[in-house]
Formats: structure tokens, sequence, C-alpha cells
């Protein structure tokens, strides 16, 4: 097995660059959203892993505004995508025009980009429009460009896509495949504030004053950090914890909890280990540390796996949902008892 590799001096100094910056994104947040503070961490996480995220909640609950709001602090090219059951892929990727060439009177095709050619790109309430729609974010996701007119365009660096649904609306809406939420590293649920934040907000946003919101970070910066968070080490041990609580989920397989077999239609497939790995290593940097834990991976769990798996009749009539799934896992196996022979958790259950 190969040895992680080191930071280097300079790679220490970007670290502190890089917890620096959190804090001052923080600050500017702040400035704009009261509370929130665990969900603004999870969206700077997947932003400087090179990860989209969903956010669900109820209207009303800033969801758009926090979106907006962090790229101004990262200076980002910010577009918004409203998604409405009428929407055409082309109406996200772009299409071709035919234009008059004004110097040889010729007619020739003109690609005009389309709201997805930015760095931030927002697809408020994903799940109004059309599967065909939908899909047509795959490719941009995934690949980081876009096929059109016979020639692949690529998107501009960084890319993310952060897209919000309501849950509570099923009229009219068209629930995302297991297969496309998969491309999200995250599912960050947004739920309603406490007394204390909601009367800071109610006695904020209802007078004239408005506080600027300052650049923290630019493009390049990002992209910088973005590769320096890949640097950070994690030893085998993080990874075979990493590697038991996803291969717990796998209800077909002998290494599945019992829980799991109950309450599960299937499991986490080999993304959810790369995201959490990815996610943790990126929670160390941003709290300045130079190594990932097995406690960074515990606190990405939920949002990373929560959308991996799927719950069956057993587990909807006891009211089970995917987090306490993930909550009985982190309860089963212990961090400080995970090596490469343990034993098969559904015989160590036995």
């Amino acid at each position: 097995m190969s040895t992680p590799e080191e930071l280097t001096s300079n790679d220490v100094e970007l670290l502190k660059q890089l917890g620096e910056a959190y804090a001052g994104i923080r600050r500017e947040v702040a400035k704009t959203i009261v509370g929130q503070d665990e969900v603004i961490e999870q969206l700077l996480i997947a932003i400087f892993a090179q990860g989209h995220c969903l956010l669900e909640g109820v209207p009303g609950l800033a969801k758009t505004l926090i979106i907006n709001t962090l790229a101004q602090t990262l200076d980002f090219d910010f577009s918004r995508i409203q998604f409405t059951p009428d929407l055409m892929p082309s109406d996200i990727t772009g299409t071709e025009v035919i234009q008059e060439d004004k110097r040889s009177g010729e007619r020739v095709f003109k690609f005009l980009e389309g709201p997805v050619f930015a760095n931030v790109v927002l697809a408020d309430e994903i799940n109004r429009t059309p599967p065909k729609t939908q899909a047509a974010m795959l490719e941009a996701m995934q690949e980081k460009q876009v096929s059109a007119g016979g020639q692949r365009r690529p998107l501009p660096k960084p890319f993310f896509v952060l897209a919000t649904q309501n849950p509570i609306e099923q009229e009219g809406t068209y629930p995302l495949p297991e297969a496309q939420q998969d491309r999200f590293m995250f599912k960050i649920f947004v739920d309603y504030p406490s007394y204390d934040e909601e009367y800071r907000v109610a006695e904020s946003t209802t007078g004239t004053s408005r506080q600027e919101i300052h650049s923290q970070l630019g493009a390049d910066e990002v992209i910088a950090m973005q590769n320096l968070v890949r640097r950070v080490p994690v030893s085998p041990h993080v990874i075979h914890y990493t590697l038991k609580l996803v291969r717990a989920t796998r209800i077909t397989t002998p290494e599945a909890a019992d829980f799991c077999k109950e309450w599960l239609s299937w499991g986490c497939g080999p993304r959810a280990v790369q995201n959490l790995l990815l996610a943790a290593k990126t929670r160390a940097a941003l709290h300045g540390r130079n190594f990932a834990s097995t406690d960074d991976v515990n606190a990405v769990l939920k949002p990373v796996l929560r959308h991996r798996i799927l719950t069956n009749f057993n587990a909807e009539a006891e009211g089970i949902s995917t987090d306490v799934v993930v909550e009985k896992l982190m309860e089963l196996i212990d961090p400080n008892d995970v090596d490469r022979s343990a034993p098969e958790l559904g015989q160590a259950l036995a």
C-alpha cells in the first residue's frame, strides 16, 4: 500500500491561508445569513472538495440566498436556473443559432452559451422539471463539459452545481432518480431556525440596512486550495473505517449489518467512500489540521450517505429515516476497533 503524500512547507502555508479564508467567508456570510452554521460549513466543504450539493428544505429558509451569498464571497460567476415543467435541455446548456456574417454574407451557426456556463449554478427546484431536462445536468456535473452541435465545450473552472428541492409539494414534481442523486457529494437538509435566530432574521430583514459582502477568494485561489485538499494525508486506519461504514449498508453482502438488511432496499456504492474521504480531508483542512481523522468522517457521514441508501417498506412503517440508519452505523462500528481482519458485521451482532 502506498504511503500518504506528505505536505510541503508551501502546502502548510497554503493550508494556513485556507483556514484564514474559511473564517473570513463565515464572517461575510453571517452579515446576511443568520444561523445555518452546519449548512454553510457543508457547502464550503463541497466547494473545496470539488463536489455538488443538493439542498432540501421547505420554502422560505434562505436556501437560494445562502448560495448567492457564498458565490459573492468567492468572487464567482453566478447563474440561477429556475426549473419548471416546460424547461428544455437547450435552455440549460445553450443552443446554436444561425447568424449572417456581415463581411461574407454567409450564414453560419453560432453557439450561444446557456446559464450552465458559470462557476456556481443554482438549480432552483430541480425536482420541478421532467427527467429529460434533469439529465441535461449530468454531463455538466460529471464531466465538467457540455456536448452541443457536435462539439464538447468545457465549462468554467471551478464549477459547482448547487441544487434545491422542496420536500412538501408532490404535485407537479419529478423526483430525482437515485443514480442522479449519487452525482451530488452532499444532500443537505435545511431546517427551521431557532427562536433566537428567527428573531434576528425578523429584526434584520424588515428594516432598511444592508451590509455589503466582500470577496475573500478568487477562482484561481480556490483551484489551488482544491488541489491542496487532495494532498491532505489520510491514514489506512481512516480508510478502513470508512470502508466498514459503507460496506455495512450493502444488504446482499456478508458484511452488511443486520439492521441494514431489515431496513434498506440497497446500499451505497464506491462513490460514497470517495466522497467521504474527500469531504473528511477538506473538513480537516478548513479547520487548520493537516490530516483527516475518523471524527472528520463522522461529521460528514449523514450528508454523504443519506441520499445513497434507500429505505424499504419495513423502515417506512417503523418511521426509520436514512439518518437513523446512519446514526446506528456510527453506534455499531467503533473507530478504535477497526482493522482489515475484523469479523463480518452481521456475525458480530449475532
